[in-house]
Parts: C-alpha cells; structure tokens; sequence
C-alpha cells in the first residue's frame, strides 16, 4: 500500500521526485530525519522570499481637467503665456487592446444624419481598440477655425528650441480664443500655405489642401478659412498630438493639447457634447458663412476625449447648414451619439 506521506510529498513538489524513491528512503536508516529534512526543505521552496509587504499598484495617465474648447470667432489677444502645469499629458502609451467595441456610428447616427440639411462626415478613432469608424461621404470640406490646430503644429514643428514668448501670445489667442488676427499672423509666420504643405505631408495627412490665399476675391473672411480637408485626415492629425512617433515631441503634444484644453466657455459645443465634468476634452470647433445670405453654413469640430472609460478622437465636419445654430445643433447630437456609444 502506498505510503500517504509520500503522496503528499509528491503532489506538493511537483519537481519530478518518483515516489519509490521516496519510499525506498523511508525504508532505509534514518528515514524519517531523511524526510523531515525534505519536507524542510520543501515547505521553504514552496514559501518563497518575503516581500515584507503589499505592493503598491500606481497607474499614470492624463489628468482628468474636465477642459473644453471653441470655435472662430475673433477677440483681442491674451498676452499671458500658457500654462501647461495642470494641462492632460498625450499618453505616450495605451493599454493593451482591448475586446472591440460596436461602432458609435451605427444606424441610429446615419438616420439622424440622412434627415439632417446638408452634408455630413464623421470619423472617430478609438485609442483604446484601434477601431476607427467614417459616417457620410462626399469631397473635402472647408475647415473653418479648425484649421487653427494645423497651424499650431506646424509652428511647433519649426521651433525645435521652444515658442518665443511672442510665438505663445499669438498661440494663445489663436486656440483658446479662436482669434482669426493671430492665426493670420502665425498663418504667415510659419510660410503659409507652403508651410502648412510641407507639415502635412510629414505628419501624413493625404487629403488636406491648404487654401493659396489669405486675402481671397469676393470672400470677407480669412482665405486659410477655405483650406479643405476631410474628417480622416483630421484624425490623422490629431493623432500627431496625442501619440508618441510623430513630428513633434511629448513637451510639444503636451503644450498643445493644454491649449485645446482651455478655451473660451461659448466654444465648448460639438465634440464636448454629452461628455460629464471630469473628462478631458480638448478640441477646436470652427465655423464660417460661405454665402454672403448666411444660409450656408460650415461648421466642424475636431478634438481628443479622455475618461469615464473612453479615449477617443472625434473629426466632425459639415456643411451647407442652414444656420449656424442648425450646425452646432447637427455636431452637438453627434457627439453625444458617440460618447454614449462607445460606453457600451
């Protein structure tokens, strides 16, 4: 009959000792020092080393500030420069993936968009997953004041040793009070529509056509307005700000998105829409009359949701809206569409 002890022996080891030689050692002289001294030895291996202690789990992430961000309207600029110290940081990494996630954009989006006025494009990237999701069709659209968010980056990416304290003042303005001086003046700084060319082609944007005028015949508005783009290639460049990989650097990403962050309170429409208090939002909105009757109206917003158990980027573009209020309307029940969406 075979010994209990030596059975227990073996099912506690699991190192390969057979049992008959176990047993021959209970057998022999001695036997029973022989297998305290094994058990000794056993119950230290299977003990482990003390850690003196739990272990502390830290996890970091972009802190949660809860900002929104704006559209084009013009006011005086902020000569204050930016500060970044409470600014969400891009995360240079994401979690693992995740199981997917149904798509935001479903029938419910697409009917709501079908009994809308005008056209509408809607692209969003989910960060988490990787899954990125397009609603409507149709050839690029004007980008308004979301084009700010290019000139920006294409800005930082020529001022490798920092802004000037100038560079930040008219940085400020642009994006956090959508002032249409500034972005002309950064506009021209950073080459104009051949600089612009030349950022978008590093950053990987296919589809964007930066306007060739400033001053454009028969338009009151800034030209860089009529710069085209889809809501792909927005994604694509917001993506340059929130991953790591890039054109710019973590410092660079880091600044913008402070400055998305923290725009104007009558800009937080669209992107920000149906998103609680305590997530980060950091968007550019933007909007334009394309006929002097008012009735054609661009509106977009673009921008980087962060929390509740999300983190995604949105690129919403529409036009031929009636009003703007109608647009903001169109981009604002969109939004919330996608946030809820993707809590699901």
């Amino acid at each position: 009959m075979t010994n209990p002890v030596v059975w227990a022996i073996m099912d506690l080891d699991g190192r390969g000792q057979s049992r008959a030689h176990v047993a021959i050692m209970l057998r022999t002289a001695g036997g029973i020092i022989v297998l305290a001294v094994a058990l000794g030895i056993l119950y230290l291996a299977l003990r482990g080393p003390s850690s003196g202690g739990r272990v502390a789990s830290s996890a970091v992430g972009p802190t949660l500030s809860g900002g929104l961000a704006g559209a084009g309207s013009s006011s005086s600029p902020s000569m204050a420069a930016p500060s970044t110290g409470g600014a969400a940081s891009p995360a240079t990494t994401h979690p693992a993936r995740s199981s997917s996630h149904a798509s935001p954009l479903g029938p419910a989006a697409q009917s709501y968009a079908d009994g809308r006025d005008g056209t509408v494009r809607v692209a969003v990237y989910d960060l988490t997953t990787g899954q990125e999701w397009s609603l409507g069709s149709g050839t690029a659209q004007d980008e308004a004041s979301i084009v700010k968010v290019d000139i920006l980056e294409t800005l930082l990416s020529q001022r490798p040793a920092g802004l000037t304290a100038d560079d930040q003042s008219l940085a400020t303005a642009m994006i956090e009070d959508s002032d249409n001086d500034a972005a002309t003046s950064l506009w021209d700084l950073v080459g104009g529509s051949t600089g612009i060319g030349a950022f978008n082609s590093q950053a990987g944007l296919t589809q964007t056509t930066p306007s060739p005028c400033v001053v454009c015949s028969g338009f009151p508005w800034p030209g860089w307005g009529l710069t085209t783009t889809t809501a792909a290639d927005q994604i694509t460049l917001l993506r340059r700000l929130v991953e790591p990989g890039g054109p710019l650097t973590a410092s660079e990403r880091k600044y913008a998105l402070s400055l998305m962050e923290n725009v104007t309170q009558d800009q937080q429409w669209g992107v920000s829409s149906g998103v609680p208090a305590g997530v980060t939002v950091a968007l550019k909105d933007g909007w334009l009359p394309l006929d002097a009757a008012n009735d054609n109206w661009q509106i977009n917003s673009i921008g980087w949701v962060d929390g509740g158990g999300r983190d995604y980027l949105l690129a919403m573009l529409s036009t031929g809206n009636p009003s703007e209020q109608y647009g903001i309307d169109t981009l604002n029940s969109l939004g919330s569409m996608v946030w809820q969406g993707l809590g699901q």
